[in-house]
């Protein structure tokens, strides 16, 4: 029997079939929400579907596969959702291509890659769902950034910092271009989510500074209950964990030194593939 609904919300996720966006569905289904997923991988799609087969809201549940850099396709599936429940109240942009290392490592594709998931993605699908929610007086929008997107110490890959920067300054324009309207922006700037096929596949913990092993890194459930509760009470920036809000004043007043401190103690040494 699936648990009892609060959120009466049609809630769309990129890069839901995994990861991040995985527990995103699960926790917004959990709250009531009737849900749409999409990934790119067909892999990740099967291992999604059999695992909401077994939840009690497996019916509010619907996983799709989609490239978000095919503005054809993303706009399809988005119609899907919203021919089939007449609405679109919240789109979440959470898809994201990585690829780790330094510059001269990376090829082009990699990096225009990184551009196209992460920032392309998030254009088409914002550019599909506003003349839906404009007209139907409501609608959210979610973009999931990254900390590492407003502030640049090193260890990062370069094109996956750029392409957060990118959305973090595209949304933050979008939410002045919205205010006077029933369109709700919200940028989320999020640090490391330990667990996931982030750094399971992609990051090395070596590329990780010291200092931040003296903090708890974030988990996967953890973020998508901060989603739900974002969803029910929106808000124009959401920073996790919360200690980085005064990090990102540290560097923007002083942006040297806080690189020196990063690393004055040299690689991390916690895993966050587990």
């Amino acid at each position: 029997m699936a648990s009892k609904s609060r959120l009466d919300k049609v809630c769309l996720v990129t890069g839901g079939t995994q990861g991040l966006g995985w527990a995103m569905v699960q926790a917004l289904a959990a709250a009531g929400a009737e849900v749409y997923g999409c990934g790119l991988s067909a892999g990740n799609l099967q291992r999604a579907r059999q695992a909401a087969a077994a939840l009690p809201d497996a019916g509010r549940i619907h996983l799709s596969q989609c490239d978000v850099t095919d503005e054809r396709a993303l706009a399809g599936w988005i119609g899907q959702a919203h021919a089939q429940t007449g609405r679109v109240d919240v789109l979440i942009n959470n898809a994201a291509y990585v690829r780790w290392t330094n510059v001269l490592e990376m090829s082009v594709a990699e990096a225009e890659e990184t551009m196209r998931v992460g920032y392309n993605g998030m254009v088409y699908g914002v550019k599909q769902v506003l003349p839906l929610m404009l007209p139907a007086g409501q609608g959210h929008i979610i973009n999931i950034g990254s900390i590492t997107g407003s502030i640049f110490v090193g260890g990062a890959s370069a094109a996956y910092s750029a392409a957060k920067a990118a959305m973090d300054a595209y949304t933050q324009t979008l939410q002045i271009e919205l205010r006077h309207t029933p369109v709700r922006v919200s940028l989320v700037r999020l640090g490391a989510v330990a667990g996931t096929d982030f750094f399971k596949k992609h990051v090395s913990h070596t590329r990780m500074p010291r200092m931040l092993d003296f903090f708890p890194p974030l988990q996967p459930q953890q973020v998508a209950q901060a989603i739900v509760r974002l969803v029910e009470r929106p808000r124009p920036v959401l920073t996790m964990p919360a200690y980085y809000r005064p990090l990102r004043l540290f560097y923007q007043l002083a942006p040297g030194l806080l690189r020196r401190l990063t690393w004055l103690a040299g690689s991390g040494q916690r895993r966050y593939d587990v």
